[in-house]
């Protein structure tokens, strides 16, 4: 979101979700000490209130979209794992060039791996929390094509007339429609996250393999430079009497 000193003007209009559909309005924001626009308040449809970070608005003419925040969150850790990784391998093949102290990376080793935990531990979390959107979105087009069901079958026999079906129909099948949508983004997202998860057990293991082959290679080359083993004679003793 770019920054504008008139921001504050969008108090009071509509917010919608990236599928079109109304949150809320605008309740004002948070501004730093320095005047950045740290973050928005929206009063939600029932009355409570929500806080988003106000880099999450996106502004186009006079809509106003609040993006997901499990999406910028995945996009996020997709971005920030594999760039910690090859971080980690950068110093190890240093390490490894006897570029750097062994105590200077066995600590920033350590720091690496313990940020690289953290964020495959959110990026666990996060794949939970797609799952519970997964399954409510799955709830809300079952609940959505149940009452198209019922739908069809009071006008069927003519309990309900042309247009309050019309009206209804149109209604259910847009909803149905955005629910899709959303489900197939969530599904998209899970996806990102477990090949960047995978991606990451895959690299781990390569480069375990490249060390035990380096290791092997390394017993090779020493077992090479060995000299030959002695060759023994064994000479029977004949006996001072002879035959």
């Amino acid at each position: 979101m770019s920054q504008n000193s008139n921001l504050f003007l969008s108090v009071g209009k509509p917010v919608k979700d990236e599928y079109g559909r109304t949150i809320g309005k605008i309740a004002s924001f948070a501004v730093t000490p320095s005047g950045k626009f740290d973050a928005v308040f929206v009063e939600l449809g029932d009355g409570k209130f929500m806080k988003r970070s106000s880099e999450h608005l996106k502004f186009d003419g006079v809509d106003i979209t609040l993006l997901s925040e499990i999406k910028a969150s995945a996009s996020i850790l997709c971005d920030q794992i594999p760039l910690l990784w090859r971080k980690d391998q950068a110093l190890k093949d240093l390490s490894d060039k006897k570029k750097i102290p062994k105590e200077l990376y066995s600590e920033l080793h350590n720091s690496f791996d313990g940020a690289l935990a953290q964020l495959k531990s959110e990026a666990q979390a996060l794949k939970q929390q797609i799952d519970d959107e997964t399954a409510r979105c799955e709830e809300e087009i079952k609940a959505l094509n149940y009452a198209l069901v019922n739908l069809e079958i009071e006008h069927a026999i003519g309990k309900i007339d042309n247009q309050y079906y019309d009206t209804s129909f149109a209604i259910i099948q847009e909803n149905i429609k955005r629910v899709h949508m959303e489900r197939d983004d969530l599904e998209l997202t899970k996806s990102k996250v477990s090949n960047i998860l995978l991606g990451d057990v895959v690299k781990t293991d390569e480069a375990k393999n490249r060390a035990l082959e380096g290791s092997k290679g390394s017993s090779l080359s020493v077992a090479s430079g060995l000299p030959d083993p002695p060759v023994v004679v064994y000479v029977k003793e004949i006996g001072k009497t002879g035959i």
